[in-house]
């Protein structure tokens, strides 16, 4: 599972990377965290506003900072 985190480098994209780690350690999945901040990289999955996360390709948080534990609620399915 691959974790993507899609934002420029504001603070918020920088917390929800945080609590994307937080997430994977806590849940023990077997799960990377990548950052994405190439705009065009952005773009082609189909989001404008930052921060955003995706999960295998799937992009499952647009505009907002999702806390570890819900996070953890995605990975989990």
């Amino acid at each position: 599972m691959k974790i993507q985190i899609l934002g420029t480098g504001c603070a918020k994209c920088e917390k929800l990377i945080k609590n994307a780690e937080q997430a994977v350690k806590e849940s023990g999945v077997d799960c990377s965290v990548e950052k994405v901040s190439n705009i065009m990289d952005i773009t082609n999955l189909g989001v404008m506003v930052t921060p955003a996360l995706a999960i295998d390709g799937d992009v499952k948080s647009v505009g907002k900072v999702l806390s570890a534990e819900e996070i953890k609620k995605l990975i989990a399915g």
